[in-house]
Protein backbone atom coordinates (compact mmCIF):
# COMPACT_ATOMS: atom_id res chain seq x y z
CA UNK A 1 0.00 0.00 0.00
CA UNK A 2 1.23 3.34 -0.57
CA UNK A 3 2.14 5.95 2.36
CA UNK A 4 -0.87 7.74 4.07
CA UNK A 5 -2.06 10.79 1.99
CA UNK A 6 -1.77 12.67 5.66
CA UNK A 7 1.83 12.55 5.89
CA UNK A 8 1.98 10.87 9.21
CA UNK A 9 4.72 8.72 8.00
CA UNK A 10 3.00 5.48 8.02
CA UNK A 11 1.71 3.12 5.31
CA UNK A 12 -2.14 3.05 3.78
CA UNK A 13 -4.19 0.05 4.97
CA UNK A 14 -6.86 1.11 2.88
CA UNK A 15 -8.65 3.53 0.53
CA UNK A 16 -12.13 5.52 1.97
CA UNK A 17 -14.91 4.41 -0.18
CA UNK A 18 -15.98 7.87 0.27
CA UNK A 19 -13.03 10.36 -0.12
CA UNK A 20 -11.10 7.89 -2.23
CA UNK A 21 -8.20 8.97 0.44
CA UNK A 22 -5.41 5.98 1.19
CA UNK A 23 -4.97 5.92 4.93
CA UNK A 24 -3.70 4.48 8.05
CA UNK A 25 -5.87 3.45 10.83
CA UNK A 26 -4.90 5.98 12.93
CA UNK A 27 -5.66 8.78 10.28
CA UNK A 28 -9.00 6.35 9.06
CA UNK A 29 -10.03 6.75 12.70
CA UNK A 30 -9.65 9.98 13.71
CA UNK A 31 -11.23 11.36 9.94
CA UNK A 32 -14.64 8.85 10.29
CA UNK A 33 -15.09 9.77 14.27
CA UNK A 34 -14.34 13.61 13.42
CA UNK A 35 -16.99 13.81 10.29
CA UNK A 36 -19.47 12.42 12.69
CA UNK A 37 -18.78 14.94 15.67
CA UNK A 38 -19.17 17.65 12.73
CA UNK A 39 -22.65 16.36 11.75
CA UNK A 40 -23.36 16.15 15.24
CA UNK A 41 -22.17 19.56 15.98
CA UNK A 42 -23.35 21.29 12.81
CA UNK A 43 -27.16 19.68 13.38
CA UNK A 44 -27.40 20.50 17.08
CA UNK A 45 -28.53 17.19 17.70
CA UNK A 46 -28.42 17.20 20.99
CA UNK A 47 -28.11 19.40 24.20
CA UNK A 48 -26.05 18.88 27.60
CA UNK A 49 -27.33 16.77 29.65
CA UNK A 50 -29.71 15.32 28.09
CA UNK A 51 -30.59 11.27 28.01
CA UNK A 52 -30.29 9.57 24.82
CA UNK A 53 -31.36 6.15 23.98
CA UNK A 54 -29.74 4.27 20.93
CA UNK A 55 -31.44 2.13 18.96
CA UNK A 56 -29.46 -1.29 19.29
CA UNK A 57 -30.23 -4.08 16.61
CA UNK A 58 -26.52 -5.79 17.61
CA UNK A 59 -25.30 -5.07 13.81
CA UNK A 60 -22.77 -2.93 12.40
CA UNK A 61 -24.41 0.14 12.13
CA UNK A 62 -26.04 0.51 15.67
CA UNK A 63 -22.61 -0.95 17.50
CA UNK A 64 -20.71 1.26 15.51
CA UNK A 65 -23.11 4.22 16.50
CA UNK A 66 -22.64 2.86 20.64
CA UNK A 67 -19.17 3.03 20.31
CA UNK A 68 -18.63 6.20 18.44
CA UNK A 69 -21.38 8.09 20.12
CA UNK A 70 -19.42 7.06 23.95
CA UNK A 71 -16.18 7.85 22.34
CA UNK A 72 -16.98 11.49 21.24
CA UNK A 73 -19.29 11.90 24.54
CA UNK A 74 -16.35 11.76 26.58
CA UNK A 75 -13.79 13.35 24.14
CA UNK A 76 -15.51 16.41 23.87
CA UNK A 77 -17.71 16.50 26.53
CA UNK A 78 -21.26 16.16 25.25
CA UNK A 79 -22.80 15.60 28.70
CA UNK A 80 -24.77 12.96 27.73
CA UNK A 81 -26.56 9.68 29.44
CA UNK A 82 -26.18 6.92 26.83
CA UNK A 83 -28.70 4.25 27.16
CA UNK A 84 -29.35 1.07 24.83
CA UNK A 85 -32.84 0.51 23.37
CA UNK A 86 -33.16 -2.83 21.51
CA UNK A 87 -36.63 -4.59 19.98
CA UNK A 88 -37.20 -8.32 19.86
CA UNK A 89 -39.57 -9.19 17.12
CA UNK A 90 -39.45 -13.03 17.38
CA UNK A 91 -37.62 -14.20 14.71
CA UNK A 92 -35.83 -17.56 16.08
CA UNK A 93 -32.56 -18.00 14.59
CA UNK A 94 -31.81 -14.11 14.07
CA UNK A 95 -33.03 -11.79 16.42
CA UNK A 96 -32.51 -13.99 19.51
CA UNK A 97 -28.89 -14.60 18.61
CA UNK A 98 -28.37 -10.80 17.81
CA UNK A 99 -29.12 -9.71 21.33
CA UNK A 100 -26.66 -11.86 22.48
CA UNK A 101 -24.60 -9.14 20.65
CA UNK A 102 -25.93 -6.24 22.34
CA UNK A 103 -25.69 -7.74 25.43
CA UNK A 104 -22.23 -8.09 24.82
CA UNK A 105 -22.41 -4.18 23.80
CA UNK A 106 -23.84 -3.34 27.17
CA UNK A 107 -20.99 -4.74 29.07
CA UNK A 108 -17.94 -3.08 26.84
CA UNK A 109 -19.84 0.24 26.85
CA UNK A 110 -21.09 -0.04 30.54
CA UNK A 111 -24.67 1.28 29.31
CA UNK A 112 -27.88 0.43 30.51
CA UNK A 113 -30.03 -1.82 28.15
CA UNK A 114 -33.90 -1.72 27.71
CA UNK A 115 -35.59 -4.93 25.48
CA UNK A 116 -39.13 -4.87 24.66
CA UNK A 117 -40.79 -7.54 22.27
CA UNK A 118 -43.26 -7.55 19.99
CA UNK A 119 -45.12 -10.77 21.50
CA UNK A 120 -45.38 -8.12 25.21
CA UNK A 121 -45.88 -5.15 22.73
CA UNK A 122 -48.31 -7.22 20.34
CA UNK A 123 -49.41 -9.94 21.21
CA UNK A 124 -47.31 -11.61 18.40
CA UNK A 125 -43.98 -12.56 17.23
CA UNK A 126 -42.82 -12.29 13.66
CA UNK A 127 -42.52 -15.93 13.29
CA UNK A 128 -46.12 -16.26 14.43
CA UNK A 129 -46.74 -13.18 11.41
CA UNK A 130 -45.18 -14.95 9.10
CA UNK A 131 -47.07 -18.25 9.60
CA UNK A 132 -50.02 -16.43 8.93
CA UNK A 133 -48.99 -13.57 6.03
CA UNK A 134 -46.11 -15.74 3.86
CA UNK A 135 -43.04 -14.16 3.10
CA UNK A 136 -44.48 -11.54 0.93
CA UNK A 137 -45.66 -8.28 3.09
CA UNK A 138 -43.81 -9.55 6.28
CA UNK A 139 -41.42 -6.77 6.12
CA UNK A 140 -44.67 -4.27 6.29
CA UNK A 141 -45.48 -5.55 9.48
CA UNK A 142 -42.57 -5.40 10.99
CA UNK A 143 -41.40 -1.92 9.79
CA UNK A 144 -44.76 -0.60 10.99
CA UNK A 145 -44.25 -2.30 14.40
CA UNK A 146 -40.57 -1.94 14.70
CA UNK A 147 -40.85 1.80 14.48
CA UNK A 148 -43.90 2.06 17.17
CA UNK A 149 -42.16 -0.07 19.41
CA UNK A 150 -38.66 2.18 19.49
CA UNK A 151 -41.22 5.15 19.94
CA UNK A 152 -42.93 3.30 22.71
CA UNK A 153 -39.54 2.11 24.40
CA UNK A 154 -37.60 5.95 23.96
CA UNK A 155 -40.98 7.12 26.03
CA UNK A 156 -40.93 4.65 28.25
CA UNK A 157 -37.43 4.96 29.33
CA UNK A 158 -38.12 8.72 29.34
CA UNK A 159 -35.10 9.73 26.94
CA UNK A 160 -35.15 12.93 25.29
CA UNK A 161 -33.72 11.50 22.10
CA UNK A 162 -33.58 8.26 19.65
CA UNK A 163 -30.66 7.35 17.84
CA UNK A 164 -30.75 5.37 15.22
CA UNK A 165 -28.07 3.57 13.00
CA UNK A 166 -29.45 4.59 9.95
CA UNK A 167 -26.42 5.67 7.71
CA UNK A 168 -26.03 7.56 4.21
CA UNK A 169 -26.40 4.05 2.16
CA UNK A 170 -29.54 3.83 4.30
CA UNK A 171 -31.38 7.37 3.46
CA UNK A 172 -30.03 7.25 -0.26
CA UNK A 173 -32.01 3.84 -0.52
CA UNK A 174 -35.24 5.85 1.50
CA UNK A 175 -35.36 8.46 -1.11
CA UNK A 176 -35.21 6.07 -3.68
CA UNK A 177 -37.92 4.20 -2.72
CA UNK A 178 -39.95 7.01 -2.15
CA UNK A 179 -39.37 8.42 -5.23
CA UNK A 180 -40.88 4.94 -7.17
CA UNK A 181 -43.64 4.84 -4.66
CA UNK A 182 -44.52 8.63 -5.31
CA UNK A 183 -44.81 8.95 -1.37
CA UNK A 184 -44.05 12.54 -0.89
CA UNK A 185 -45.02 12.99 2.79
CA UNK A 186 -41.90 10.27 3.48
CA UNK A 187 -39.98 11.65 1.10
CA UNK A 188 -40.19 15.25 2.58
CA UNK A 189 -39.22 13.27 6.09
CA UNK A 190 -36.45 10.97 5.08
CA UNK A 191 -33.51 12.74 4.43
CA UNK A 192 -34.46 14.81 7.84
CA UNK A 193 -31.23 14.39 10.54
CA UNK A 194 -34.07 15.40 13.01
CA UNK A 195 -37.56 13.96 12.91
CA UNK A 196 -40.21 14.12 15.24
CA UNK A 197 -42.81 11.62 15.71
CA UNK A 198 -45.48 14.02 17.51
CA UNK A 199 -44.69 12.32 21.09
CA UNK A 200 -41.96 14.84 21.69
CA UNK A 201 -38.82 12.64 21.48
CA UNK A 202 -36.60 13.56 18.52
CA UNK A 203 -35.07 10.96 16.13
CA UNK A 204 -31.30 12.15 15.09
CA UNK A 205 -29.39 10.16 12.59
CA UNK A 206 -26.11 10.79 13.49
CA UNK A 207 -24.39 8.37 10.50
CA UNK A 208 -26.27 10.59 7.98
CA UNK A 209 -23.45 11.46 6.07
CA UNK A 210 -21.15 7.94 6.62
CA UNK A 211 -20.91 5.24 3.92
CA UNK A 212 -21.95 1.93 5.29
CA UNK A 213 -18.53 0.49 3.69
CA UNK A 214 -16.61 2.78 5.77
CA UNK A 215 -18.86 1.70 8.84
CA UNK A 216 -17.51 -1.90 8.20
CA UNK A 217 -14.24 -0.61 7.47
CA UNK A 218 -14.37 1.05 11.10
CA UNK A 219 -15.59 -2.07 13.10
CA UNK A 220 -13.08 -4.10 11.45
CA UNK A 221 -9.88 -2.40 12.36
CA UNK A 222 -11.53 -0.85 15.68
CA UNK A 223 -12.19 -4.82 16.23
CA UNK A 224 -15.93 -4.23 17.52
CA UNK A 225 -18.27 -7.32 18.16
CA UNK A 226 -21.39 -7.47 16.37
CA UNK A 227 -23.68 -9.55 14.40
CA UNK A 228 -23.83 -9.46 10.45
CA UNK A 229 -26.16 -12.30 9.55
CA UNK A 230 -29.17 -10.52 7.31
CA UNK A 231 -32.66 -11.40 8.71
CA UNK A 232 -34.14 -14.55 7.03
CA UNK A 233 -36.98 -12.80 6.07
CA UNK A 234 -35.26 -9.74 4.36
CA UNK A 235 -34.59 -11.10 0.73
CA UNK A 236 -38.02 -10.70 -0.20
CA UNK A 237 -38.01 -6.98 1.06
CA UNK A 238 -38.95 -3.69 -1.49
CA UNK A 239 -36.13 -1.88 -0.12
CA UNK A 240 -33.62 -4.28 -1.84
CA UNK A 241 -34.44 -3.54 -5.26
CA UNK A 242 -33.46 0.01 -4.20
CA UNK A 243 -30.33 -1.29 -2.60
CA UNK A 244 -29.32 -3.28 -5.65
CA UNK A 245 -29.76 -0.06 -7.99
CA UNK A 246 -27.76 2.09 -5.61
CA UNK A 247 -25.12 -0.47 -5.36
CA UNK A 248 -24.62 -0.87 -9.26
CA UNK A 249 -24.99 3.23 -9.07
CA UNK A 250 -21.89 3.32 -7.14
CA UNK A 251 -19.82 1.13 -8.72
CA UNK A 252 -19.79 3.64 -11.61
CA UNK A 253 -19.21 6.51 -9.18
CA UNK A 254 -18.86 6.24 -5.39
CA UNK A 255 -20.58 10.24 -5.03
CA UNK A 256 -23.79 9.12 -5.97
CA UNK A 257 -24.98 8.01 -2.35
CA UNK A 258 -23.95 11.93 -0.99
CA UNK A 259 -25.83 13.06 -4.06
CA UNK A 260 -28.88 11.49 -3.84
CA UNK A 261 -29.05 12.59 -0.38
CA UNK A 262 -28.36 16.38 -1.24
CA UNK A 263 -30.99 15.79 -3.84
CA UNK A 264 -33.68 14.46 -1.65
CA UNK A 265 -32.72 17.64 0.90
CA UNK A 266 -33.09 20.22 -2.09
CA UNK A 267 -36.80 18.61 -3.14
CA UNK A 268 -39.37 21.41 -3.12
CA UNK A 269 -42.96 19.91 -2.33
CA UNK A 270 -45.94 22.11 -3.61
CA UNK A 271 -47.27 23.66 -0.86
CA UNK A 272 -50.59 23.54 -2.36
CA UNK A 273 -50.55 19.34 -1.62
CA UNK A 274 -52.22 17.79 1.24
CA UNK A 275 -49.74 16.39 3.24
CA UNK A 276 -50.64 14.03 6.48
CA UNK A 277 -51.03 16.03 10.03
CA UNK A 278 -50.39 14.02 13.42
CA UNK A 279 -53.22 12.72 15.26
CA UNK A 280 -53.95 10.43 18.44
CA UNK A 281 -54.97 6.84 17.30
CA UNK A 282 -58.84 5.91 18.46
CA UNK A 283 -57.79 2.47 19.38
CA UNK A 284 -54.01 2.66 21.15
CA UNK A 285 -53.94 6.53 21.57
CA UNK A 286 -50.69 6.28 19.77
CA UNK A 287 -49.51 8.91 17.22
CA UNK A 288 -50.94 8.63 14.09
CA UNK A 289 -51.49 10.77 10.92
CA UNK A 290 -55.13 8.79 10.36
CA UNK A 291 -57.74 8.09 12.92
CA UNK A 292 -56.47 4.41 13.34
CA UNK A 293 -52.68 3.97 13.20
CA UNK A 294 -51.16 1.61 11.31
CA UNK A 295 -50.20 -0.75 13.91
CA UNK A 296 -53.82 -1.42 15.06
CA UNK A 297 -54.57 -1.71 11.10
CA UNK A 298 -52.59 -4.59 11.12
CA UNK A 299 -53.08 -6.21 14.44
CA UNK A 300 -57.19 -5.93 13.70
CA UNK A 301 -56.50 -8.17 10.36
CA UNK A 302 -53.97 -10.44 12.29
CA UNK A 303 -56.70 -10.75 14.87
CA UNK A 304 -59.27 -11.44 12.86
CA UNK A 305 -57.17 -14.39 10.84
CA UNK A 306 -57.27 -11.82 8.08
CA UNK A 307 -54.13 -10.95 8.02
CA UNK A 308 -53.42 -9.33 4.13
CA UNK A 309 -56.61 -6.60 4.94
CA UNK A 310 -54.18 -4.42 6.43
CA UNK A 311 -51.59 -4.45 3.52
CA UNK A 312 -52.41 -1.12 1.52
CA UNK A 313 -55.39 1.17 1.83
CA UNK A 314 -56.59 1.13 5.65
CA UNK A 315 -60.33 1.62 4.20
CA UNK A 316 -61.49 -1.50 4.87
CA UNK A 317 -60.16 -2.42 8.24
CA UNK A 318 -60.72 1.07 9.24
CA UNK A 319 -64.45 0.32 8.59
CA UNK A 320 -63.95 -3.30 10.25
CA UNK A 321 -63.30 -1.56 13.19
CA UNK A 322 -65.79 1.21 13.26
CA UNK A 323 -68.29 -1.77 12.82
CA UNK A 324 -67.43 -3.85 15.73
CA UNK A 325 -67.14 -0.51 17.82
CA UNK A 326 -71.04 0.17 16.71
CA UNK A 327 -71.39 -3.53 17.86
CA UNK A 328 -70.09 -3.39 21.36
CA UNK A 329 -71.60 -0.05 21.84
CA UNK A 330 -75.17 -1.78 21.04
CA UNK A 331 -74.55 -4.85 22.92
CA UNK A 332 -73.86 -2.47 25.78
CA UNK A 333 -76.88 -0.54 25.41
CA UNK A 334 -79.12 -3.90 25.38
CA UNK A 335 -77.35 -5.09 28.40
CA UNK A 336 -77.95 -2.02 30.03
CA UNK A 337 -81.98 -1.85 29.29
CA UNK A 338 -82.61 -5.01 30.39
CA UNK A 339 -80.81 -4.31 33.61
CA UNK A 340 -83.46 -1.45 33.97
CA UNK A 341 -86.29 -3.72 32.96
Amino acid sequence: MPACTKQCGKNAVLKRPKTGDTLCKECFFEAFENEIHFTITRANLFKPGTTVAIGASGGKDSTVLAYVLKLLNEKYQYGLKLLLLSIDEGITGYRDDSLKTVEQNRDDYKMPLKVLSYKDLYGWTMDEIVKQIGRKNNCTFCGVFRRQALDRGATYLNVNYLATGHNADDIAETVLMNILRGDLARLRRCTSIITDSGDGIPRVKPLKYTYEKEIVMYAYFRKLVYFSTECIFAPNAYRGHARILLKDLEKIDPSVIMNIIQSGESLLINEDRKLPTLTKCQKCSYVSSQQICKACVLLEGLNRGLPKLGIGKSSRVNKLIAEKQHDRCNTECDILKSCNM
